[in-house]
Protein backbone atom coordinates (compact mmCIF):
# COMPACT_ATOMS: atom_id res chain seq x y z
CA UNK A 1 0.00 0.00 0.00
CA UNK A 2 3.02 2.48 1.03
CA UNK A 3 4.45 1.80 -2.78
CA UNK A 4 1.03 2.32 -4.02
CA UNK A 5 0.85 5.92 -2.56
CA UNK A 6 4.34 6.95 -3.44
CA UNK A 7 3.57 5.95 -7.24
CA UNK A 8 0.30 7.80 -6.97
CA UNK A 9 2.41 10.75 -5.75
CA UNK A 10 5.22 10.99 -8.07
CA UNK A 11 2.96 10.89 -11.01
CA UNK A 12 0.87 13.18 -9.98
CA UNK A 13 4.04 15.31 -8.73
CA UNK A 14 5.43 14.38 -12.69
CA UNK A 15 1.84 15.10 -14.45
CA UNK A 16 2.04 18.71 -12.66
CA UNK A 17 6.03 19.03 -14.11
CA UNK A 18 4.61 18.10 -17.75
CA UNK A 19 1.44 20.40 -17.87
CA UNK A 20 3.51 23.18 -16.90
CA UNK A 21 5.60 22.59 -20.06
CA UNK A 22 2.77 21.74 -22.22
CA UNK A 23 0.80 24.96 -21.46
CA UNK A 24 3.84 27.55 -21.88
CA UNK A 25 4.05 25.46 -24.93
CA UNK A 26 0.43 25.85 -26.27
CA UNK A 27 0.64 29.58 -25.03
CA UNK A 28 3.84 30.16 -27.36
CA UNK A 29 1.96 28.46 -30.47
CA UNK A 30 -0.93 30.08 -29.99
CA UNK A 31 0.64 33.38 -29.79
CA UNK A 32 3.13 32.92 -32.75
CA UNK A 33 0.33 31.72 -34.89
CA UNK A 34 -1.79 34.61 -34.30
CA UNK A 35 1.42 37.20 -34.69
CA UNK A 36 2.97 35.45 -37.34
CA UNK A 37 -0.01 36.41 -39.63
CA UNK A 38 0.97 40.36 -39.94
CA UNK A 39 4.13 39.22 -41.77
CA UNK A 40 1.94 38.43 -44.93
CA UNK A 41 1.79 41.93 -45.94
CA UNK A 42 4.29 43.70 -43.57
CA UNK A 43 8.24 43.07 -44.16
CA UNK A 44 9.97 41.71 -40.40
CA UNK A 45 12.27 44.63 -40.96
CA UNK A 46 9.36 46.91 -41.44
CA UNK A 47 8.18 46.28 -38.40
CA UNK A 48 11.23 45.88 -36.26
CA UNK A 49 12.96 49.08 -37.68
CA UNK A 50 9.98 51.20 -38.08
CA UNK A 51 10.04 54.53 -36.09
CA UNK A 52 6.27 54.84 -36.86
CA UNK A 53 3.59 53.16 -34.74
CA UNK A 54 0.04 54.40 -37.04
CA UNK A 55 -2.16 51.67 -36.82
CA UNK A 56 -5.00 53.33 -37.75
CA UNK A 57 -3.57 55.47 -40.72
CA UNK A 58 -4.11 55.16 -43.72
CA UNK A 59 -1.98 53.36 -44.91
CA UNK A 60 -1.52 51.98 -41.37
CA UNK A 61 1.92 51.87 -39.98
CA UNK A 62 3.28 49.13 -37.67
CA UNK A 63 6.77 50.08 -36.45
CA UNK A 64 7.45 49.29 -33.38
CA UNK A 65 10.86 50.49 -32.62
CA UNK A 66 9.66 53.70 -30.63
CA UNK A 67 7.78 50.73 -28.20
CA UNK A 68 11.01 48.54 -28.02
CA UNK A 69 13.53 51.84 -27.18
CA UNK A 70 10.16 52.91 -24.58
CA UNK A 71 10.65 49.48 -22.78
CA UNK A 72 14.23 49.29 -22.61
CA UNK A 73 14.37 52.58 -21.52
CA UNK A 74 12.18 52.32 -18.64
CA UNK A 75 13.41 48.59 -17.71
CA UNK A 76 17.06 49.83 -17.30
CA UNK A 77 16.14 52.75 -15.16
CA UNK A 78 14.55 50.22 -12.82
CA UNK A 79 17.03 48.21 -13.13
CA UNK A 80 19.61 50.72 -11.97
CA UNK A 81 17.90 52.14 -9.19
CA UNK A 82 16.80 48.07 -7.92
CA UNK A 83 19.62 46.00 -8.50
CA UNK A 84 21.75 48.18 -5.91
CA UNK A 85 19.02 48.92 -3.53
CA UNK A 86 17.24 45.43 -3.42
CA UNK A 87 21.24 43.84 -2.77
CA UNK A 88 21.86 46.18 0.33
CA UNK A 89 18.11 45.22 1.58
CA UNK A 90 18.93 41.67 1.16
CA UNK A 91 21.87 41.68 2.84
CA UNK A 92 21.22 43.79 5.45
CA UNK A 93 17.94 41.84 6.27
CA UNK A 94 19.93 38.53 6.05
CA UNK A 95 23.22 39.31 7.36
CA UNK A 96 22.93 41.57 9.90
CA UNK A 97 19.48 42.30 11.05
CA UNK A 98 18.44 39.68 14.10
CA UNK A 99 15.44 38.36 15.75
CA UNK A 100 12.17 40.35 15.00
CA UNK A 101 13.70 43.37 13.22
CA UNK A 102 14.77 40.34 10.65
CA UNK A 103 11.05 39.01 10.70
CA UNK A 104 9.16 42.30 10.49
CA UNK A 105 11.15 43.21 7.13
CA UNK A 106 11.16 39.98 5.41
CA UNK A 107 7.30 39.91 5.88
CA UNK A 108 6.60 43.55 5.17
CA UNK A 109 9.33 42.59 1.74
CA UNK A 110 6.80 40.01 0.85
CA UNK A 111 3.49 42.12 1.56
CA UNK A 112 4.46 44.93 -1.12
CA UNK A 113 4.92 42.01 -3.70
CA UNK A 114 1.17 41.15 -3.00
CA UNK A 115 0.27 45.30 -4.22
CA UNK A 116 -2.01 44.76 -7.36
CA UNK A 117 -0.06 46.87 -9.54
CA UNK A 118 -2.81 49.32 -10.48
CA UNK A 119 -2.79 50.31 -7.30
CA UNK A 120 0.67 51.44 -7.14
CA UNK A 121 0.08 52.81 -10.50
CA UNK A 122 -2.58 55.41 -8.86
CA UNK A 123 0.02 56.17 -5.96
CA UNK A 124 2.48 56.88 -8.70
CA UNK A 125 -0.10 58.89 -10.40
CA UNK A 126 -0.84 60.62 -7.26
CA UNK A 127 2.51 61.14 -6.02
CA UNK A 128 5.14 60.13 -7.99
CA UNK A 129 4.26 62.31 -11.37
CA UNK A 130 4.04 65.70 -9.49
CA UNK A 131 7.24 65.44 -7.89
CA UNK A 132 9.18 63.96 -10.83
CA UNK A 133 7.61 67.35 -12.65
CA UNK A 134 8.49 69.98 -10.39
CA UNK A 135 11.98 68.40 -8.86
CA UNK A 136 13.25 68.54 -12.29
CA UNK A 137 11.52 71.04 -13.88
CA UNK A 138 9.68 69.17 -16.86
CA UNK A 139 6.27 70.15 -18.49
CA UNK A 140 4.55 66.87 -17.69
CA UNK A 141 5.94 64.20 -14.81
CA UNK A 142 4.31 61.45 -17.29
CA UNK A 143 8.01 60.55 -18.36
CA UNK A 144 10.28 57.54 -18.64
CA UNK A 145 11.81 58.14 -15.45
CA UNK A 146 8.64 58.18 -13.42
CA UNK A 147 8.17 54.66 -14.77
CA UNK A 148 11.39 53.47 -13.76
CA UNK A 149 11.04 54.58 -9.89
CA UNK A 150 7.72 53.04 -9.91
CA UNK A 151 8.85 49.90 -11.59
CA UNK A 152 12.33 49.59 -9.44
CA UNK A 153 9.33 49.66 -6.24
CA UNK A 154 7.46 47.29 -7.74
CA UNK A 155 10.50 45.18 -8.58
CA UNK A 156 12.42 44.93 -5.27
CA UNK A 157 10.44 42.63 -3.24
CA UNK A 158 10.95 39.92 -5.92
CA UNK A 159 14.57 40.65 -5.75
CA UNK A 160 14.98 41.34 -1.80
CA UNK A 161 13.35 38.17 -1.21
CA UNK A 162 14.62 35.52 -3.84
CA UNK A 163 18.40 37.36 -2.74
CA UNK A 164 17.60 37.24 1.16
CA UNK A 165 16.84 33.12 0.38
CA UNK A 166 20.26 32.85 -1.45
CA UNK A 167 22.07 34.33 1.10
CA UNK A 168 20.72 31.99 3.70
CA UNK A 169 21.40 29.01 1.65
CA UNK A 170 25.35 29.76 2.33
CA UNK A 171 26.47 27.14 4.56
CA UNK A 172 27.04 28.51 8.01
CA UNK A 173 30.75 26.88 8.21
CA UNK A 174 31.64 29.64 5.32
CA UNK A 175 31.24 32.23 7.69
CA UNK A 176 32.82 30.79 10.62
CA UNK A 177 35.85 29.71 9.24
CA UNK A 178 36.15 33.17 7.35
CA UNK A 179 35.44 34.82 10.88
CA UNK A 180 38.28 32.35 12.56
CA UNK A 181 40.91 32.89 9.62
CA UNK A 182 40.74 37.26 10.94
CA UNK A 183 38.03 38.97 8.21
CA UNK A 184 35.61 41.01 9.91
CA UNK A 185 32.05 40.84 8.70
CA UNK A 186 31.58 42.93 5.96
CA UNK A 187 34.63 41.10 4.48
CA UNK A 188 32.85 37.87 5.17
CA UNK A 189 29.99 39.39 3.32
CA UNK A 190 31.18 40.49 0.34
CA UNK A 191 33.77 37.74 -0.12
CA UNK A 192 32.62 34.90 1.30
CA UNK A 193 29.07 34.97 1.11
CA UNK A 194 28.04 36.88 -1.63
CA UNK A 195 29.93 34.81 -3.91
CA UNK A 196 28.80 32.17 -2.57
CA UNK A 197 25.39 33.03 -3.46
CA UNK A 198 25.94 34.46 -6.88
CA UNK A 199 23.84 31.98 -8.96
CA UNK A 200 20.90 33.04 -6.77
CA UNK A 201 21.20 36.77 -7.33
CA UNK A 202 21.28 36.67 -10.69
CA UNK A 203 18.12 34.45 -10.97
CA UNK A 204 16.52 37.22 -8.17
CA UNK A 205 18.03 40.17 -10.39
CA UNK A 206 16.75 38.40 -14.09
CA UNK A 207 13.54 37.92 -12.15
CA UNK A 208 12.73 41.59 -11.06
CA UNK A 209 13.50 42.37 -14.87
CA UNK A 210 11.42 40.34 -16.22
CA UNK A 211 8.95 41.71 -13.36
CA UNK A 212 9.49 45.05 -14.71
CA UNK A 213 9.61 44.65 -18.54
CA UNK A 214 6.36 42.54 -18.14
CA UNK A 215 4.41 45.46 -16.14
CA UNK A 216 1.35 46.82 -18.01
CA UNK A 217 -0.81 48.64 -15.88
CA UNK A 218 1.34 50.93 -13.88
CA UNK A 219 4.03 52.14 -16.74
CA UNK A 220 0.27 52.79 -18.76
CA UNK A 221 -0.98 55.14 -16.18
CA UNK A 222 2.56 56.99 -15.60
CA UNK A 223 4.47 57.32 -18.30
CA UNK A 224 2.98 59.42 -20.92
CA UNK A 225 1.67 56.81 -23.41
CA UNK A 226 3.96 58.67 -26.02
CA UNK A 227 4.98 56.13 -29.05
CA UNK A 228 7.83 58.55 -30.20
CA UNK A 229 11.60 56.74 -30.00
CA UNK A 230 12.99 58.78 -26.38
CA UNK A 231 16.07 60.69 -26.26
CA UNK A 232 16.34 60.39 -22.65
CA UNK A 233 14.32 59.27 -19.13
CA UNK A 234 12.67 62.80 -19.26
CA UNK A 235 10.84 62.57 -21.98
CA UNK A 236 7.47 60.31 -22.23
CA UNK A 237 7.52 57.36 -23.68
CA UNK A 238 5.15 53.98 -24.40
CA UNK A 239 5.88 50.33 -23.66
CA UNK A 240 5.43 47.10 -25.34
CA UNK A 241 3.14 45.63 -22.88
CA UNK A 242 1.24 48.99 -22.46
CA UNK A 243 0.66 49.22 -26.38
CA UNK A 244 -1.16 45.59 -26.27
CA UNK A 245 -3.35 46.68 -22.99
CA UNK A 246 -4.23 50.42 -24.48
CA UNK A 247 -4.92 48.61 -27.97
CA UNK A 248 -6.23 45.52 -27.77
CA UNK A 249 -9.90 46.56 -27.05
CA UNK A 250 -10.25 48.65 -30.16
CA UNK A 251 -9.13 46.38 -32.81
CA UNK A 252 -11.19 44.24 -35.25
CA UNK A 253 -10.44 40.41 -35.00
CA UNK A 254 -8.60 39.31 -38.06
CA UNK A 255 -7.54 42.36 -38.98
CA UNK A 256 -3.92 43.96 -39.29
CA UNK A 257 -3.88 45.67 -36.36
CA UNK A 258 -5.24 42.59 -34.15
CA UNK A 259 -2.34 40.35 -35.23
CA UNK A 260 0.49 43.41 -34.75
CA UNK A 261 -0.59 43.47 -31.30
CA UNK A 262 0.18 39.72 -31.01
CA UNK A 263 3.25 40.49 -32.89
CA UNK A 264 4.22 42.35 -30.31
CA UNK A 265 3.83 39.83 -27.36
CA UNK A 266 6.03 37.91 -29.33
CA UNK A 267 8.75 40.20 -29.59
Amino acid sequence: MRKYYEWVIETLISASGIASIVFVLLICFFVLKEGLMLFRTIGVFDFLFGSRWYPISEPPQFGILPLILGSLWVTAGATVISVPFGIACAIFIGEIASGWLRETLKAGVELLAAIPSIVLGFVGLVTLVPLVKKTFGLPTGLTALSGSIMLAFMAMPTIVSIMEDALNAVPKGYREGSIAMGATKWQTIYRIVLPSASSGIIAAVMLGIGRVIGETMAVMMITGNAAVIPKSLFQPVRTMTATIAAEMGETVQGSDHYFALFAIGIV
